[in-house]
């Protein structure tokens, strides 16, 4: 398989395209108003402890608060929670008390209290009207392990199936990490020398020294640790050895991701080139196409088939649909083959959407149950591909699969788009008879409260298209059944929706919309 790793950067964004055998499989777009967030560490304050909901929200110093599950708060906790009031106490009686949640088992519905200063890593992206989510379980990845502070626990990727390859990285870890950290070790240490886990190790220990000192110092709500940047966090999560090669079209960043790979992967350096062609890199390598029509509800399948998606506040639905596919054989042969043609499919645009969440996908009906395991089999297999945890159910009597997709950021479709202030995001606006009718509406309260008889109304250009055509227009028939004189005018400058009405002295009498 041909995987490449497409990198174009400007003054507005960056955005990163992770293409498999020429076909566009997962964006990233990250612009300086929206810079990346998972991963960073905060020194916050408990604003609210709600036990019925298990869970706390938390001041780290953004403009939502953040969102802290009791099943997101280690058992370590205590280690870094900071009572003010009893930290005061403690200074003024010339203590050396130590907070008794320190050390020892850490219960979030009985210890957490409000104000307490706390140190939480986000580990969801705020969405729409939801703050982050975050987690007292610290971690600080690198580009082999990721150092767990305050564990024990040493872990090895799934991924790595080799048992002595397991027992091998087990061992490094046991030598040189000092008590009190755990850690775990990714797929890229695989086959890696023992010099070069330790040297990861040792830089992951040197940054937590430096982390923990800003913990200290720090006052609440402040940001301790950023994470890398979206490219840089790319590059050392997935540049690995079965990445062809890695473009970009801009040399600031290209030296960037060399002196980072030079230290930490200088055997993948080579694969590292310049876009030096003066097409756009990602009209180049038939991208932009490919993002246009990750954006659009229909997606074609090869064969004549396509999938419809719609993302709602609760859910992800996709529907399967046979469309222009003329199959050879009988209906339940076409059915299976479209099935798994779209299983596919949902696959991809799950990892290039980033859908998160519930994810419902109504396929084509089938009688046979071995062709409902062979869709379920099929997506099953495709969803191993993402690196986001997913969870499937089997087909339902309704031929339909719920799923659910862990969520960490917003969607490629909110990144780029915001949602449009003519239909307020349901993707549809009135007709003009809906619209003249709120308008006569309005006429009636205005002529029952002892209104002006002579009014203008300026309006949209194909709502004025709409009143003033035929014969006995609809502007006469509301003159007539009201009693009332009205213009029309015409206003480029109105949308949808949109209606400024004048009385005769030419002062506005409401503005509708």
């Amino acid at each position: 398989m041909n995987k490449e790793i497409i990198i174009n950067s400007n003054n507005e964004e960056t955005r990163i395209a992770i293409t498999e055998d020429g076909r566009l499989m997962e964006l990233f777009v990250e612009r300086p108003e929206t810079q990346r967030m998972v991963g960073d560490i905060y020194k916050g304050k408990v604003s609210r402890v709600l036990p019925g909901m298990q869970a706390a929200f938390i001041t780290i110093g953004l403009e939502q608060n953040a969102f802290l599950h009791f099943s997101d708060v280690s058992e370590s906790t205590g280690q870094f929670l900071i009572d003010p009031d009893e930290e005061a106490e403690s200074i003024s009686n010339n203590s050396k008390k130590v907070n008794q949640n320190r050390n020892t088992f850490f219960n979030a519905a009985k210890n957490l209290k409000k104000n307490n200063e706390i140190v939480v890593q986000i580990m969801k992206e705020p969405i729409g009207t939801k703050g982050s989510r975050v987690t007292s379980q610290i971690s600080i990845p690198g580009r082999f392990c990721v150092l767990i502070p305050n564990e024990t626990y040493i872990g090895v990727s799934r991924k790595i199936s080799n048992f002595k390859e397991k027992k091998r990285l087990k061992s490094i870890a046991r030598q040189i990490l000092p008590p009190n950290f755990g850690l775990i070790v990714r797929t890229q240490a695989e086959g890696k020398s023992d010099k070069v886990i330790n040297n990861d190790i040792k830089s992951l220990i040197k940054m937590w020294e430096k982390i923990h000192g800003k913990i200290q110092k720090a006052a609440a709500p402040s940001l301790v640790y950023k994470d890398m940047g979206m490219a840089s966090s790319i590059i050392r999560d997935l540049f690995t050895s079965d990445v062809t090669r890695v473009v970009v079209d801009s040399r600031k960043l290209m030296r960037e991701i060399t002196q980072y790979v030079r230290e930490v992967a200088p055997q993948l350096k080579h694969k590292i080139e310049y876009h030096k062609n003066k097409m756009p890199i990602f009209e180049h390598h038939n991208i932009e196409d490919e993002i246009n029509r990750s954006l659009e509800s229909k997606v074609w399948i090869k064969g004549g088939g396509y999938i419809v998606i719609e993302q709602t506040e609760a859910l992800v639905s996709i529907d399967v649909n046979s469309g222009k596919f003329i199959g050879k054989k009988d209906h339940e042969s076409n059915s299976l083959k479209i099935n798994l043609a779209a299983a596919r499919e949902v696959a991809r645009q799950a990892r290039l959407r980033d859908l998160g969440g519930l994810i419902v996908i109504d396929f084509i009906d089938m009688l046979g149950n071995e062709n409902k395991m062979k869709v379920f089999s099929e997506i099953r297999k495709e969803f191993r591909k993402d690196r986001s945890i997913t969870k499937i159910e089997e087909l339902s009597r309704f031929g339909l699969i719920e799923m659910t997709r862990q969520r960490v950021r917003p969607s490629v479709i909110h990144s780029l788009h915001e949602e449009c202030p003519q239909c307020n995001g349901l993707g549809l606006i009135p007709t003009p008879s809906t619209e003249v009718s709120q308008l006569e509406r309005w006429i009636q309260t205005y002529r029952a409260g002892k209104g002006d008889r002579r009014i203008t109304v300026r309006v949209a250009p194909e709502i004025y298209s709409y009143v003033m055509s035929g014969k006995f227009s609809k502007r006469l028939q509301l003159m007539w059944k009201y009693w009332v004189k009205i213009k029309f005018v015409k206003d480029d400058n109105l949308g949808p929706r949109e209606f400024k009405v004048y009385d005769r002295n030419n002062k506005t009498a409401i503005t509708l919309n």
